[in-house]
């Protein structure tokens, strides 16, 4: 094959490179000759569009206040990682995962859905692609000092498997908080385990202290070239098993490096298709990072979707975002519920919440954008979930779909009210109904309601309850309704004085209230306690504390000083309407 005039010798070493891969991939019996001929279609197809338009964006990307070297990296950066990627060892430990249509998703989004099913993989994630790349590139004697990483979910599985199929020594560093099924599933493959500390950053401070101690190898979870060429083989898949006739492919961001590796691979070959990050809207790394053209780290994050809760990107992730990446989408949790609703419709799998967040970002670009007849690719990243965590998730999806509206509404506290109320309902039905006599004038219930597959609908469902007289408070969005409020109704107090409400995320871990208590000592009075454990590594609750209004500002240094995170919810209507 004749490398256009246009392109300079490091695409010529590229060239040699490709064919030398490709040579030794024929000469192995365990390769399909498909597989072969596509790959030099691959390169081909690569070069032509070097040719065409060498150095160019996306004309899809919209480029403001780009220098000259941002262009100039643009055009090179991609082009080391094509070759990385083609050459990527992952075969060996990982499968080539399905590119399945989602029937139902299909019909209701009137767009072809495809789902790219990474949760089919041995570990249940895509991470064991790039864990597997990055210890396959290491040398005979980095390979005998062993690896260490930290993490607490599917990076860890990764790094045990590759290193067993490897033959090499494995320390994996978890926290203490870790379920104890992600532990045996690391240890079931292998590797030591050291449990540290009650937070991924104090387990990964412990690695630094352990490697000089022992000399191994760290695997990074995502800001390594190897590990994002490992996992940029989701996208060669992709292109292999449907072709270029994508208008846009849906990727989780956590700390970046599935995202960096498949756009940097697919805006080589294909820049038309638009590479669209998803995040959690409580964990916007890369949104706020890509925004600030800059790498930020974030006071917090989000826990229900762990797989993606990182605080900073990668460096080498995100400057592969900035060039790559059209846009990132951020999503709720309720959306990201439906979304694992959508997958278990389609595919009767379930994935866990960051393995959804594709799919979460694809229905709300359709949503935002009304793309019809398009095809639209989501990664399934994975399926490790926590049982414990359906319930949870069960109970938002109907949210997220906006299929079922909670109100708070008041009636007469006479008899014969509800009847009159469920008559102004009207045909509908209730998902949940909470009601206490509290003794007054009026009584305040808390009700779900079914909503129909209407646009508008929750609206003409207020206005006519609303209509029959009843005052009615949407509490649909309200989180600490959501979370809380809806199990505690009938728990109004008489008199507690001057009592405020705070939200807090408590670790899962033996003595974590012990040690709230503690620390709090005798200097407040707790009125109001509810806790509720979701499956993760923090539970939530709900307090109520006795506070003269001079001691405020000391209640509120005590949670910052004991560091855990809090929203104070006293302005909050569910509260004045059920629990003051």
């Amino acid at each position: 094959m004749t490398v256009p005039a246009s392109t300079n010798s490091s695409a010529a070493r590229a060239t040699a490179c490709f064919f030398s891969s490709w040579v030794i991939e024929r000469s192995s019996p365990s390769v399909p000759s498909a597989r072969i001929l596509w790959f030099v279609r691959a390169v081909a197809r690569y070069y032509i569009q070097l040719a065409r338009c060498p150095g160019r964006s996306s004309p899809n990307r919209v480029e403001i206040g780009r220098t000259d070297r941002h262009r100039q990296e643009k055009a090179v950066m991609p082009r080391d990682y094509v070759e990385r990627i083609l050459k990527a060892r992952v075969y060996d430990v990982a499968v080539e995962s399905p590119l399945e249509c989602a029937p139902r998703l299909s019909r209701r989004l009137d767009n072809n859905v495809l789902l790219k099913r990474e949760d089919l993989q041995p570990v249940f994630s895509f991470k064991v692609r790039g864990a597997y790349n990055k210890i396959y590139s290491l040398t005979p004697g980095e390979r005998a000092r062993g690896v260490i990483a930290s993490s607490a979910g599917n990076h860890a599985q990764g790094v045990a498997l590759a290193a067993k199929r490897l033959g090499v020594k494995a320390l994996i560093v978890m926290p203490k908080t870790t379920p104890r099924i992600k532990v045996d599933a690391v240890r079931d493959l292998g590797a030591e385990i050291v449990l540290h500390g009650s937070s991924y950053d104090d387990a990964r401070a412990h690695v630094d202290v352990l490697m000089e101690e022992n000399g191994m190898i760290f695997v990074p979870p995502f800001d390594d070239p190897e590990v994002i060429a490992g996992q940029g083989t989701v996208a060669l898949e992709i292109l292999r098993q449907h072709g270029s006739d994508i208008h846009a492919i849906f990727v989780a961001v956590g700390g970046g490096g599935l995202i960096a590796g498949i756009a940097a691979y697919v805006k080589s070959l294909w820049p038309h298709i638009r590479i669209i990050g998803v995040e959690p809207e409580d964990a916007p790394s890369m949104y706020r990072s890509l925004a600030a053209g800059e790498r930020v780290v974030l006071d917090h994050v989000g826990i229900f979707a762990d797989g993606v809760a990182v605080k900073q990107v990668g460096k080498e992730p995100f400057r592969i975002a900035r060039q790559c990446v059209d846009e990132v989408l951020l999503v709720s949790t309720d959306e990201i519920c439906a979304a694992i609703k959508d997958i278990y419709e389609d595919t009767r799998s379930i994935a866990e919440p960051a393995g959804a967040l594709g799919v979460a970002g694809l229905k709300r670009y359709v949503e935002r954008e009304g793309t019809v007849g398009a095809t639209l690719v989501a990664v399934d990243g994975g399926a490790n979930v926590n049982f414990d965590r359906l319930r949870h998730i069960a109970e938002r999806a109907e949210l997220g779909e906006r299929r079922e509206a909670l109100l708070a509404v008041t009636i007469p506290e006479r008899p014969g009210s509800l009847r009159e109320f469920c008559h102004a309902i009207g045909a509908r039905s209730i998902t949940e109904f909470n009601y206490r006599y509290a003794g007054t004038g009026d009584a305040h219930i808390f009700v779900g309601v079914e909503l129909r597959d209407v646009e508008g609908d929750r609206e003409a469902l207020i206005s006519g309850v609303v209509g029959r007289g009843y005052p009615v408070v949407d509490m649909t969005d309200n989180e600490m309704a959501k979370i809380h409020i809806r199990y505690m109704v009938g728990g109004r107090s008489g008199s507690v004085g001057e009592e405020l409400l705070y939200r807090l995320n408590f670790p899962e871990r033996p003595g974590a209230l012990l040690r709230f208590l503690t620390h709090m000592g005798e200097h407040w009075n707790i009125s109001l306690f509810h806790y509720r454990n979701h499956g993760a590594d923090f539970g939530r609750v709900l307090i109520g504390v006795q506070l003269p209004s001079d001691e405020t500002a000391a209640f509120q240094s005590f949670l910052s000083e004991i560091g855990y995170e809090y929203v104070e919810e006293t302005g909050n209507p569910a509260y004045g309407l059920f629990l003051s």
